[in-house]
C-alpha cells in the first residue's frame, strides 16, 4: 500500500510568505478576520498550490504564530 505524502509536506517557502501576506492584507467584504476556506481558496486562486485544505492552512498559521484570522466556529 502506498502512502500518500501529507499535503503540508509539499508545501515550501513560497507558499508559506503567500499566506503570510494574505493574512496580513484587510479580509475580503469587510468581514472582520480571515476564514481559513478563504485563504484556501486565494491561494488556489493565486496559482501558489493547485489544492490546498484547511487544516493545513491552519497548520501552516500556527508555524507562523498568526492569530489574524478565525477559525471554524464550534458549538
Amino acid at each position: 500500500k502506498v502512502r500518500k505524502a501529507r499535503s503540508d509536506q509539499k508545501t515550501d517557502g513560497r507558499v508559506d510568505a503567500r499566506l503570510t501576506a494574505l493574512v496580513c492584507q484587510s479580509p475580503p467584504d469587510e468581514a472582520p478576520a480571515w476564514r481559513l476556506q478563504v485563504l484556501a481558496d486565494r491561494l488556489v486562486e493565486l496559482q501558489a498550490v493547485e489544492h490546498i485544505p484547511t487544516t493545513t492552512v491552519a497548520r501552516l498559521l500556527k508555524k507562523t504564530n498568526s492569530s489574524r484570522f478565525t477559525g471554524p466556529r464550534s458549538g
